[in-house]
């Protein structure tokens, strides 16, 4: 089994309206009860936006931090999803349930091992 990151990438300063969120929020439980008793689902969770950042670097000798995202961009990793499938096809199948809910796109990304 290999672990698979599913990053759900949502459009900069998008946002569902209430009705719509509420139905997508409920149609995500049924796929993560699915995984659970698949024993597949290891952790997800929304991130708030890219402006709730803080970026840590090493300048020189000294470690600082900075607000605000990385790097400008039209789109951010909007939620992860943490899941432990057979394969990369198994992921994919997995990110087409989220993608096929949710409308946006998921890049699947393995662990190192």
């Amino acid at each position: 089994m290999t672990l698979y990151a599913l990053n759900v990438i949502q459009p900069a300063g998008w946002k569902p309206p209430p009705e719509v969120l509420e139905t997508v929020m409920a149609e995500l439980g049924v796929v993560r009860r699915d995984l659970e008793s698949q024993e597949a689902w290891v952790f997800g969770k929304a991130l708030q936006g890219p402006e709730a950042s803080t970026m840590v670097r090493l300048r020189g000798d000294e470690v600082v931090a900075a607000d605000g995202p990385w790097a400008e961009g039209e789109e951010f990793i909007g939620g992860l999803v943490i899941v432990q499938v057979e394969d990369l096809d198994a992921a994919l199948q997995v990110a087409a349930r989220y993608t096929r809910v949710t409308g946006l796109p998921v890049e699947v990304r393995p662990f190192q091992r």
